[in-house]
């Protein structure tokens, strides 16, 4: 790496690849095509700041960095102080497929030359508005999560103390768990079930103030038309269909295609072909876990509700031998159609086989 005069990088485009962790910014600046500047700096967006518009000065600035843990924050304090930031997917960053070594030096420099060369792909960055909102969502799935973590706990709690009451009983609701409260125990062993039950009580307390909050934000005024046509949807019920709406945002127009919109959740097939041989495999599972799994809950209902759906899943069944593959499908399908439904501002109608719809 040489050293540029100030004079050569005056006024000249500046493309920096930062690696984001947890406690330091690794950062790698180029300049038409050679690397000027190398350096790691504590997490503080002061730091960066200055270092940027000081080091810098009159240069058109732009930075990328992979979207992870870190959220969006930082690219909308850069973009408030005028400086050009890419946030881009972590799985879309091009690299040799030779390289064996990764470290926060070479991936800092991968990414100020993909940025340079504009081989990169931007994700979709939600306003902040959309983004505490959609929290309440996430902040629900987490809490369902301990539920179960919680529930998992008392039923090993009665495994390992050879408790009866139950016991056979494969599927516990709630209330089951509840009359476990009159079981006459020992002092100790009654305290330990108690604690566990009152931390159950809590968690399904808070996932039902999380589930009125989603209902207040159904109704909100920037979502209401979206959400409105995803609940007309077979098989999605108004606590899918403002999730959806908050994990994708209600404009969906920068799907160009249904295909875009099947491959951004994720519900298409992987591919590995060469020549004349073409292999496909599994689903590539790129995107959010939990959306494809409320669109395949809502398929296996949808099927039962909507012909054409059903029709789907038979076609892909009988070619495939296999549920799992034409329950997929079919939610491929939905997801499809969920575009169409916000992109044209209609409703679902049943029975419709493809007439506007555009293939699944």
């Amino acid at each position: 790496m040489e050293k540029v005069k100030e004079s050569i990088v005056k006024n000249k485009p500046i493309y920096v690849g930062l690696e984001d962790s947890k406690r330091t910014w690794r950062l790698c600046v180029r300049i038409e095509g050679r690397i000027v500047h190398e350096v790691s700096m504590p997490t503080v967006y002061e730091n960066l700041r200055n270092y940027l518009l000081s080091r810098y000065p009159g240069c058109r600035i732009q930075l990328i960095y992979e979207a992870g843990f870190s959220g969006f924050w930082l690219h909308d304090l850069l973009e408030g102080d005028g400086i050009d930031c890419i946030v881009t997917p972590p799985n879309k960053v091009t690299q040799e497929k030779d390289s064996r070594i990764k470290n926060d030096r070479i991936d800092a420099r991968r990414l100020s030359k993909i940025l340079e060369n504009r081989d990169y792909r931007s994700c979709f960055i939600p306003d902040t508005e959309l983004r505490e909102d959609r929290q309440i969502s996430r902040t629900l799935a987490m809490t369902q999560k301990d539920i179960t973590r919680t529930m998992n706990r008392i039923r090993r709690l009665f495994d390992f103390h050879g408790l009866e009451l139950l016991r056979d009983k494969r599927n516990w609701t709630v209330s089951d768990y509840k009359k476990t409260r009159q079981m006459v125990l020992g002092d100790s062993l009654k305290f330990s079930l108690d604690r566990l039950l009152d931390e159950l009580d809590r968690l399904c307390e808070s996932k039902k103030q999380l589930k009125k909050k989603l209902q207040e934000l159904s109704k909100k005024t920037r979502y209401a038309n979206t959400f409105g046509h995803f609940e007309s949807c077979p098989g999605i019920g108004w606590l899918t269909a403002i999730r959806l709406v908050l994990e994708w945002g209600e404009d969906l127009n920068r799907f160009q295609t249904g295909k875009h919109m099947a491959s951004y959740v994720g519900l298409t097939a992987s591919e590995y072909s060469t020549g004349e041989t073409v292999r496909r495999g599994h689903i590539t599972g790129q995107g959010n876990e939990l959306v494809r799994s409320w669109l395949i809950q809502c398929a296996w209902i949808a099927i039962r509700k909507d012909p054409v759906l059903l029709e789907k899943f038979n076609a892909v069944w009988k070619n495939t031998g296999s549920k799992k593959k034409a329950i997929v499908a079919t939610a491929r399908k939905l997801a499809v159609r969920l575009r169409y439904l916000a992109v044209n501002d209609e409703d679902y109608e049943l029975g419709l086989v493809e007439s506007m719809v555009p293939a699944a």
